[in-house]
């Protein structure tokens, strides 16, 4: 029972991270390029709005650029273009270049040395790592809340199994041979759930920032002392 706690411990903490790690970062390549489009053969297109045209690409800049913009009739020539997205917007920032505008409101040709072209769409948003992602110490420490908030979690939750093979343990070395062992573990899961209960509505009280860090562990050690003591009641009788 030690032996597969340790082995479950070190594959989330370890090997699952790592694997996973290498299936995301390809995952996110491919659906962002669904989403913002795919670099081809030198050209970058999105559907409607415009196609840009490039000699290199590295680290989504795009050098010797060539753009067209179809709504506004823009042909832009520039040393280099680089993809940002800020919220809800898609940007694209082009530097040291030539702007060429031909349309029904505006005839003009202007130099610039920085130019942002912002497409508004609420379906863009870019994709990124998940908690799944990070082993527990790397969440305890991440900078977004939530993250960091799950990693707590999830180290409640190694104690949690560890308690649950302790009690497990003693359950089978003590009433193997007692046919009301499925009753004793039947009353014990319903504890147990109801630990994981609380333990779910007191995550959700962190992440709105109801209670701290210190106030979650000790309102889960309570919690899981009165319970364990349910238990080992149960056990002794």
């Amino acid at each position: 029972m030690l032996g597969l706690f340790l082995i479950n411990l070190l594959n989330n903490e370890y090997f699952a991270v790592k694997l996973y790690e290498k299936y995301k970062i390809k995952e996110l390549d491919i659906r962002n390029n669904l989403k913002l489009g795919i670099p081809n053969q030198k050209e970058f297109i999105i559907e409607d709005e415009l196609s840009i045209f490039f000699e290199t690409k590295k680290d989504n800049i795009f050098y010797d650029v060539e753009a067209l913009i179809y709504k506004d009739g823009q042909f832009i020539k520039s040393k280099s273009a680089k993809i940002e997205i800020s919220k809800k917007n898609f940007n694209l920032i082009f530097q040291s270049g030539e702007r060429l505008t031909l349309n029904s409101e505006e005839i003009s040709n202007t130099k610039f040395e920085k130019f942002i072209y912002s497409i508004e769409n609420k379906n863009i948003e870019e994709l990124s790592y998940d908690k799944e992602h990070f082993n527990t110490l790397e969440l305890m420490n991440h900078s977004d809340l939530e993250f960091k908030n799950h990693g707590h979690n999830r180290l409640f939750l190694y104690f949690l199994t560890f308690f649950i093979v302790l009690i497990s343990l003693k359950i089978i070395f003590l009433f193997k041979e007692r046919k009301t062992i499925i009753q004793l573990f039947s009353y014990i899961f319903m504890l147990l759930l109801v630990i994981q209960i609380i333990n779910s509505y007191l995550v959700f009280l962190l992440n709105n920032n109801n209670i701290n860090i210190f106030s979650y562990y000790l309102a889960n050690i309570i919690n899981l002392g009165f319970l364990s003591f349910l238990m080992l009641k149960a056990i002794n009788k």
